[in-house]
């Protein structure tokens, strides 16, 4: 899978060195950037760390010497007292990608009612959750129900629009991408809808329904000479026509009450991830109509119902969210190579971050016991684990790269690490 080509070919501003969208350059968590500090601390490998306005978990975004970040404050921060939901605002945050410095925080409001604040749910995943795209020229924030909203690298308000007005209580999962002049949202809990804009006006371009349960961001696959947009729903596997938004085919997929986990592809053999207890299935892209029959190529009973997976030389990797185990599958056959429980039984974590590969090196962000160092390879080894320990809010983020250093966000704080 190359996203790269497809970013490239009408986004001229960005470079080899920054990390785009949610996933990264190649929107599949890998980077060729191997000059990243394997360790670090609140002390060692410290490049900046800023206050954040409020919590969130949307991953980093970096381009143009800047950090796109999301976050939410006003109602909801405090178990105990969550406030009035009449003063919840998102931000849409850019930060100096070299100090670390606010440089602009557009506060976002809607006065479409929210899911209210139940603890449990809200304090694991609360009000800002997708992470930006940008093309180095403008940058796009998805908001749930409060709207996509357009800006130019420089903080200038260029459009907004609605893509619907309902509201789940897990808040969004899901990351706009762009191909072409297109910026594409998975607006599933919104209006049921994958939905195609014009980038520079908002104007919508198409649109196509039916996507229960759909959490996912969506992703682009090249297969035999075109593109096809995929996206996880439950109990179906879509591909479409990112251009025009055409149905090309679809697979029978996992069953789930949400499917977070966007899919991977290597060399046209899509890789899905879902359900709490764990599935996961390979199937070849390309086809016509309903290929469940032709071109579902394994299943295992194995995966994660949050963070997405990473492939390297014939395998898949991944954190199971709930176990906090980490997993390496075979990509051919779905047999399991290794199973390793991160986190200690004393401090047991939950995982909804999306493994960064990194050269021979795996970068996995537990919630609440730190960055876990494993080897990229088919033999579990733990290289080393970094805690922050002043820190102790939730990280629900996945990381970013640029030029040697790690980006990482928790409830509190946004981080840049690299090697001193």
């Amino acid at each position: 899978m190359k996203p790269l080509i497809f970013l490239a070919a009408a986004v001229v501003s960005i470079h080899a060195s920054d990390w785009p969208q949610f996933r990264g350059l190649t929107a599949d968590g890998v980077t060729t950037d191997t000059n990243l500090p394997l360790t670090w601390s609140e002390k060692e490998n410290l490049v900046w760390r800023t206050k954040l306005p409020g919590p969130g978990s949307s991953s980093p975004v970096i381009s143009s010497g800047k950090v796109f970040l999301t976050c939410y404050s006003g109602y909801g921060i405090d178990v105990k007292n969550p406030g009035d939901m009449k003063n919840l605002k998102r931000h849409a945050l850019c930060l100096d990608r070299q100090s670390g410095k606010i440089l602009w925080n557009h506060e976002i409001a809607t006065d479409l009612p929210n899911k209210p604040f139940t603890g449990s749910y809200i304090t694991t995943h609360g009000y800002a959750s997708s992470s930006a795209v940008t093309d180095g020229k403008s940058v796009f924030f998805f908001m749930g129900n409060a709207g996509l909203f357009a800006y130019t690298v420089d903080g200038k308000p260029v459009w907004n629009v609605s893509v619907g007005e309902k509201a789940h209580e897990w808040g969004v999962g899901s990351s706009p991408i762009l191909y072409g002049d297109l910026l594409i949202v998975n607006a599933a809990h919104e209006s049921n809808q994958l939905l195609a804009l014009d980038r520079k006006t908002g104007k919508t371009v198409w649109s196509v329904s039916g996507f229960p349960a759909s959490w996912n961001t969506p992703a682009l696959v090249k297969v035999n000479g075109h593109d096809e947009l995929v996206v996880n729903s439950n109990g179906k596997l879509r591909a479409f026509d990112p251009a025009d938004g055409k149905e090309l085919w679809f697979c029978s997929s996992i069953k789930a009450a949400e499917l977070c986990p966007s899919i991977v592809a290597h060399d046209g053999i899509i890789f899905v991830l879902g359900h709490p207890g764990g599935q996961c299935q390979a199937v070849r892209a390309g086809g016509s109509g309903d290929v469940s029959a032709t071109h579902l190529l394994w299943q295992a009973q194995k995966g994660s119902n949050v963070g997405s997976p990473v492939y390297k030389d014939g395998h898949l990797y991944f954190i199971n969210d709930s176990r906090g185990v980490a997993t390496c599958l075979d990509a051919k056959t779905g047999a399991v190579v290794y199973e390793q429980p991160l986190a200690s039984r004393q401090k047991r974590d939950r995982w909804y971050s999306t493994p960064l590969l990194a050269g021979d090196r795996l970068y996995c962000v537990g919630r609440e016991t730190g960055t876990y160092v494993l080897a990229a390879k088919p033999r579990f080894e733990l290289l080393a684990t970094n805690v922050i320990a002043d820190d102790t809010s939730i990280t629900n983020a996945s990381p970013g790269v640029s030029d040697g250093q790690i980006f990482l966000r928790s409830n509190q704080y946004a981080y840049c690490f690299g090697r001193q």
